[in-house]
């Protein structure tokens, strides 16, 4: 069973820091493609980062530079550390894994950035 579960969103102050974490809350440790998506308000759902079983990266332009993804301790559990905020980071992000071919989302963490 397959149950990805995001916390960490809040809301800041442009400049300021967000980490991100999503579990797959499943069951047994496994390596499979992780990654964060974002629905801004009124546009469509971009990809923001995304990190392989082997550790392969891939970021969208908007978070090169900014932000950082990782897995941490488990293998099924991913971070995403989001420096330097700025309003247009306001989003609902959503962890996401591949598995069996298949991609579970979770239920999306909100993350506000003020001016």
């Amino acid at each position: 069973q397959v149950k990805v579960v995001e916390s960490g969103g809040g809301s800041v102050r442009a400049g300021e820091s967000l980490t991100l974490s999503c579990v797959d809350s499943g069951s047994v440790s496994r390596v499979n493609t992780m990654g964060w998506y974002r629905d801004p308000p009124g546009k469509q759902r971009e990809l923001v980062a995304s990190i392989t079983g082997p550790g392969a990266i891939v970021y969208a332009e908007a978070a090169k530079g900014r932000f950082t993804i990782s897995r941490e301790g488990a293998k099924n559990t991913i971070l995403l550390q989001m420096n330097s905020l700025r309003p247009e980071d306001t989003a609902i992000y959503y962890c996401c894994e591949v598995v069996g071919g298949y991609t579970y989302w979770g239920q999306g963490t909100e993350v506000t950035v003020s001016a």
